[in-house]
């Protein structure tokens, strides 16, 4: 039984809003924001797009939160942009369009929006909307690195690791990762555990190995989860344990990963 080799280049366009308030707006509030955005306050119409996404005080509408946030967005509102983009990518109130999601985000993402950026990276690094360019991803990942994107980090640690758009670099890599790690990552953390059960980039070493599994299983991972399953049933940094291991693979298996539940089943017999 070998460990899973995974490097993902997987994450999903959040939809997030830009500018979330932790309380409701009040009907007073909606009403003052419906004046002033037909009055051509950018961050007004913002306001009532992002009320309308949301639906959390008014029935939900897409369309309208579309309307409003093309027409903040047109002003050069940033938050808008994005949250424009999101829409796009999603097909929320509009066909699905990639490209059309990349014009917003990059229109934001060139503003420094940090979130904007990690997601003209991550089109580029997919090919969606635009031709697939893992340099131009990376490019689009540093920016948003810089200023602190988690998500950021993960890829660019992705990149180095599979050699797309740079030189593989697994060393580079690593340093990605625990950056991304040391914020909860649990993709990155997982990745770091691989890294240090194949010996890529570090010297191979199955109990820190087990030990960044454990932290991304915390959060939830199924792979990770699956792997400790692994680890326990081969002996690798731990004493051998097929019990131990079954109790892993059934959490993998709970949290819908079918290699879990095939390992389950197999020792269950």
């Amino acid at each position: 039984m070998k460990n899973i080799l995974m490097c993902l280049l997987a994450t999903i366009i959040f939809l997030a809003p830009a500018d979330a308030r932790s309380d409701d707006p009040t009907p007073e509030e909606i009403s003052k924001w419906k004046t002033l955005a037909q009055q051509g306050n950018d961050a007004a119409q913002f306001n009532l797009g992002l009320t309308y996404a949301t639906g959390k005080v008014v029935p939900q509408d897409y369309a309208k939160a579309i309307k409003w946030y093309k027409l903040s967005a047109g002003q050069g509102n940033t938050a808008a942009q994005l949250n424009l983009g999101n829409m796009y990518a999603a097909g929320l109130g509009v066909g699905q369009n990639y490209e059309e999601a990349l014009k917003w985000f990059t229109l934001a993402a060139k503003e420094g929006n940090a979130i904007a950026q990690h997601n003209v990276g991550l089109l580029y690094a997919k090919g969606l909307g635009v031709g697939q360019n893992y340099v131009e991803a990376m490019k689009w990942y540093k920016l948003s690195a810089e200023q602190g994107d988690v998500r950021a980090k993960l890829n660019i640690g992705n990149l180095y690791a599979s050699g797309k758009g740079t030189e593989q670099n697994y060393a580079e890599a690593m340093k990605w990762y625990k950056l991304a790690a040391k914020e909860g990552n649990s993709v990155a953390q997982f990745n770091i555990g691989l890294l240090y059960s194949n010996g890529h980039g570090v010297k191979q070493d199955y109990a820190e190995a087990m030990k960044w599994y454990k932290l991304s299983a915390a959060e939830g991972n199924p792979e990770a989860q699956y792997n400790i399953g692994v680890m326990y049933y081969n002996g690798q940094g731990v004493g051998q344990d097929k019990e131990k291991a079954k109790e892993w693979f059934g959490k993998a298996c709970d949290n819908g990963f079918q290699r879990g539940c095939d390992k389950f089943r197999e020792l269950d017999k």
